[in-house]
């Protein structure tokens, strides 16, 4: 009966969908205000796609196994928590999410701009209301979630046991409000087009929605990172994973178009810019949508699916790009502003925008290079970490220069340049500091000097802007927290130590400065897996750590995964990871020390918060 109704709902939501593009077509047409009707239409689309979510969020609660998602994800020895996140832990749920989050947000902009011009906002549900027609016909014909099971199956499969996380079953929701977020900013980029809206009005709703999407996105790859940092022990924040890239090109977008609406805001300058970086953050988005759902990618986070499904959300995607290039050289007619001046602080935003675009540009050749490669020549290739730090870590230098001296530029044109002694003093403070540290780790000192002092002097002038005025909360936050994610994650690549060896029960073993011992090994029933804790003893001078890792084997499905034992204090984490050799009475063990990984974390997170606090003012 659930899956009934769940099915029913989304057919009766795609004939809305319809409705609703043929009011809102008339209405602009006619030139008539946004009426009722077309607010009662979306709002009963958006709850027959909550009926529809709901429907399959009880289906996963009560162990619905005639349901082939239910079936295909889930278990009745599943503990409740990870009953409702496999709701959106599979492709057909995660779907119906995105689906969710896209209804819900064009009901929050009916609401939020009621200041707006009327024929701008029909255009917008216009446009949003396309994308949210596609995901409904990719649903219900290619990846439904309420298809049947006949006879309906005693047991389900289960979910893959390294999903089953904290940590992760709030990732993708989170994740998901970012990628949405961004769909609104397409639609109403699009409907300024059309209607030459593109003024301070439009940028100001904009930036509201651009704040949302940046910061759901933040904190989306930041649970990201931390599940993968202690579930898969990869003893890292970051390892330029497919998947991982594929969240992090559409935040950069993000963060160059956050600044261009300062700059439309304040000087009616950058609109065509300011367009194009809209329109390129949801073609990103759904760009990782088609790469992830197609099973192009080899990666962890990726789901296994067939991919003809991914032929559909390719062709999707197509669409979409052509019908923003026809608008956008049709309709813009953006007239060019007065120049800006080298010393401003709009040239200082531009310059930013540029990095911004660099960086995007390495992680998308990155990323999409080997996927090409093999298709053309069916060799296959990784791209890894050394490609991704050489050609960015150069470019951090003069960026993170440009972030310290940008925020204190005027509008238009900075008519004295005021350099103050104790700005001065400060860097070269933070030379000597570089210059130390990197000598002391016989890295290449003319190299990591360079980029060290240029993060330390951001993060002293960062410090000395809380006292400016005329500077946002919001923005001294940002940059602060900035400041200190980069510096974190510099110490941490320079400090980081890592050993490794295979032991048996009561051996030992001493490797470089640390000596090793594998003390014993206990087994216990939890949940619904066997747990396997290892005691492993480390030992460097006279510093004594007891670790207990652990191994879970899961009978449904049968898979083995391995627990990092971290001990976390204010300047490092020291972590133990093991693994089963098969076949042999060996455990392998993996300590590693990772610096500064708690300021990581943090300055991440203040990073979303500055964000938010953006936004708060934005929405009031």
């Amino acid at each position: 009966m659930l899956n009934l109704i769940g099915n029913y709902s989304l057919i009766l939501a795609l004939i809305t969908s319809f409705i609703i593009l043929i009011l809102t077509f008339k209405n602009f047409k006619s030139k008539s205000i946004l009426n009722l009707s077309i607010f009662a239409t979306i709002s009963v689309q958006f709850f027959l796609i909550c009926v529809s979510f709901i429907t399959l969020l009880l289906a996963f609660i009560n162990s619905d196994f005639s349901n082939l998602a239910v079936y295909n994800n889930s278990h009745t020895a599943k503990p409740l928590f990870y009953k409702i996140s496999g709701t959106w832990g599979n492709h057909e749920g995660s779907l119906l999410l995105w689906l969710f989050v896209l209804s819900l947000f064009i009901v929050i902009f009916f609401f939020k701009s009621k200041k707006l011009l009327d024929s701008f906002r029909i255009l917008t549900i216009f446009f949003q209301q396309l994308i949210i027609l596609g995901f409904l016909l990719f649903i219900i014909f290619t990846s439904n979630p309420f298809q049947l099971i006949i006879p309906t199956p005693i047991e389900g499969l289960g979910l893959n046991p390294i999903l089953q996380d904290p940590a992760l079953a709030i990732h993708p929701p989170i994740l998901y409000l970012g990628y949405v977020g961004s769909s609104i900013i397409f639609s109403s980029s699009l409907a300024a087009l059309v209607c030459n809206y593109t003024n301070k009005d439009w940028a100001n709703d904009l930036k509201k929605w651009t704040l949302i999407s940046w910061i759901f996105l933040t904190i989306g790859i930041l649970l990201g990172s931390i599940w993968a940092y202690y579930e898969l022990g990869w003893g890292g924040f970051w390892f330029w994973d497919p998947v991982e890239n594929v969240s992090l090109m559409p935040w950069f977008c993000l963060s160059a178009l956050l600044h261009c609406t300062s700059v439309l805001e304040k000087r009616s300058n950058l609109q065509s810019w300011t367009v194009i970086l809209a329109l390129s953050t949801f073609i990103l988005s759904m760009s990782g949508t088609f790469l992830v759902r197609s099973g192009i990618l080899n990666s962890v986070h990726t789901f296994a699916n067939d991919p003809e499904r991914g032929i559909f959300v390719l062709i999707f995607l197509t669409v979409l790009i052509f019908i923003a290039l026809i608008i956008y050289f049709k309709f813009n007619n953006i007239e060019k502003f007065s120049k800006s001046y080298l010393l401003s602080k709009e040239t200082a935003i531009v310059i930013n925008n540029w990095f911004m675009m660099y960086f995007l540009a390495v992680v998308l050749i990155g990323t999409v290079y080997p996927i090409f490669l093999e298709a053309i020549t069916t060799e296959k290739i990784s791209v890894g970490p050394p490609y991704f730090n050489q050609l960015i870590i150069p470019f951090l230098i003069p960026f993170l220069l440009i972030m310290s001296i940008g925020p204190k530029l005027d509008w238009i044109k900075n008519k004295k340049l005021e350099i103050k002694i104790i700005k001065i003093v400060l860097f070269f403070i933070s030379i000597l500091i570089s210059y130390l540290i990197a000598k002391n780790f016989n890295t290449q000192v003319l190299y990591s000097t360079l980029l060290i002092s240029s993060a330390i002097y951001l993060f002293f002038i960062s410090i000395i802007d809380l006292k400016n005025k005329s500077l946002k909360i919001s923005q001294k936050i940002s940059h602060l927290s900035f400041s200190i994610l980069i510096i974190s994650i510099i110490l941490n690549s320079l400090f980081s130590e890592e050993v490794s060896v295979n032991l048996k029960k009561g051996e030992e073993k001493k490797l470089s400065n640390y000596l090793l011992k594998f003390e014993n090994i206990s087994r216990s029933q939890i949940d619904n897996f066997t747990s396997l804790k290892a005691e492993i003893h480390v030992i460097q001078s006279d510093q004594k750590l007891k670790f207990f890792p652990e191994l879970r084997l899961y009978k449904v499905p049968e898979t083995i995964t391995s627990e990092a034992d971290i001990k976390t204090n204010l300047f490092s984490d020291n972590l133990v990871v093991v693994n089963y050799l098969k076949n042999t009475d060996y455990l392998n063990i993996r300590y590693q020390k990772k610096p500064f990984m708690l300021f990581i974390w943090l300055s991440a997170f203040m990073l979303a918060v500055g964000g938010f606090l953006g936004l708060r003012k934005n929405f009031k």
